[in-house]
């Protein structure tokens, strides 16, 4: 039996270099959703959520254009997070920004992806296919999740926009990471949203 959790980050989002929270896809982030969507058309799922975040939910709304039996539902535990804040074991490369972290923030979005672990990461009897649609450190938190790294690992597992992740879970046995960020379905020029360009 296979239960599989198909994580996809959002597209790429209008302004978002200029500091822009929140806000639509830029026209390649329309076409990298457009890609995904292709990729993953011959996937039947039972289930599909997404971030309420508009770039989030853009994408999902471009998705199920060519997904028309997939009908996404919002979900606050998908919302952008810092799943963690600063410990003892943080490496020193991460302070900084860690720094900049209030605690409060930190523990809210701990307390979230908790409760996201709780949902999607538990196995369920017979073959099922889950669709979520993302962000970045959400994605790097179930990736972390399932390897069972350190808890700031999050941050240096990075995901381009709508680059795939897929995760196996399985009653008896811990959760599998299948794929991790794989971006066969976008050329070289519509890959972004890494700290590296990947031409490859």
């Amino acid at each position: 039996m296979a239960h599989l959790l198909y994580l996809v980050r959002h597209g790429e989002q209008l302004d978002a270099e200029h500091g822009v929270d929140d806000g639509k896809l830029s026209a390649r982030g329309v076409r990298q959703a457009q890609a995904i969507a292709q990729r993953l058309s011959g996937v039947h799922f039972d289930h599909a959520w997404m971030s309420p975040l508009t770039r989030a939910t853009e994408t999902a709304s471009i998705m199920q254009q060519r997904l028309p039996a997939v009908e996404f539902e919002k979900s606050s535990l998908l919302l952008d997070c810092i799943p963690s804040g600063k410990t003892e074991h943080t490496p020193a490369g991460f302070h900084r920004f860690l720094e900049s972290v209030r605690p409060e923030e930190a523990e809210a979005g701990a307390a979230q992806m908790h409760d996201a672990g709780e949902q999607w990461l538990r196995p369920s009897r017979g073959d099922v296919n889950e669709l979520l649609v993302t962000h970045n450190f959400v994605i790097g938190w179930f990736v972390r999740e399932v390897m069972q790294s350190p808890e700031w690992q999050w941050m240096s597992l990075n995901q381009a926009n709508c680059g795939l992740t897929i995760i196996r879970r399985r009653t008896g046995k811990p959760p599998q990471l299948v794929v991790h960020n794989d971006l066969g379905h976008l050329p070289a020029e519509e890959r972004t949203g890494m700290p590296l360009p990947q031409p490859y």
